[in-house]
């Protein structure tokens, strides 16, 4: 049997950061992708100590750098395409940055489309055939208790509803698709009061990704396994 491969974006920390540790640590070959290699020292010195990972730029946010690097990797198979670059921009009623609104709207709810339409040929020739895609509890409009967070609940939303027209219309091609949520993490973007860390979150997410199959296309669900309503 070949090598399994992945491909994650925003790999540079957090939850990217271990997601190319974990994989690569499991004999995995890691495409740990991040906007800037330069200053991604945590992940350079990830790759310098495993033959597993090559670190390659990409901003999400730059559709023709998708293509882009699609093409030059034209001739690889994706088993597994991890959607994890994110922005949390904040935004309360009556603060609200509306060209932030717009940026993690192509950040966050259309590049995870993006990259899907750009590699979905590379995944539809490899073993696994899967796309996982962070979302998050507070794009569940059924968990919405407490407002706020215009910006960010509504590009996880809405990157909720392009996964789940996404597993309709990539199970002929045998693609499977789940939309992640990792918990509250300790992460630069989750806050040091966040209720787990990086290691338990990815863990827990790598084996909704392993149970993933057509017959579970299309769902939501957190890092513990459970079902999150939408």
């Amino acid at each position: 049997m070949n090598q399994y491969q992945v491909l994650i974006t925003g790999a540079n920390r957090g939850i990217g950061l271990e997601f190319t540790r974990q994989y690569a640590a499991d004999g995995w070959r890691v495409l740990a992708c991040c906007r800037d290699p330069e200053s991604a020292a945590a992940l350079q010195t990830l790759a310098s100590a495993s033959k597993n990972i090559q670190v390659i730029a990409l901003d999400v946010g730059n559709f023709s750098q998708i293509d882009s690097l699609a093409l030059q990797l034209k001739n690889e198979a994706i088993d597994v395409l991890i959607n994890n670059a994110g922005v949390y921009p904040h935004s309360n009623f009556g603060d609200t940055n509306y060209e932030d609104w717009a940026e993690a709207f192509k950040v966050n709810s259309m590049a995870p489309l993006k990259m899907a339409e750009a590699f979905v040929q590379h995944i539809a020739r490899s073993q696994l055939k899967k796309i996982a895609t962070l979302s998050s509890k507070m794009g569940s409009i059924d968990d919405n208790t407490s407002g706020e967070n215009y910006i960010y609940r509504t590009s996880k939303t809405a990157v909720n509803m392009a996964m789940k027209s996404l597993s309709i219309d990539l199970k002929p091609y045998g693609i499977s698709i789940v939309t992640l949520h990792p918990g509250w993490v300790q992460t630069d973007m989750g806050g040091a009061n966040g209720l787990i860390n990086t290691q338990t979150s990815v863990t827990g997410l790598r084996q909704v990704i392993a149970d993933l199959s057509l017959q579970s296309t299309g769902q939501f669900i957190a890092f513990d396994g459970k079902s999150i309503n939408w």
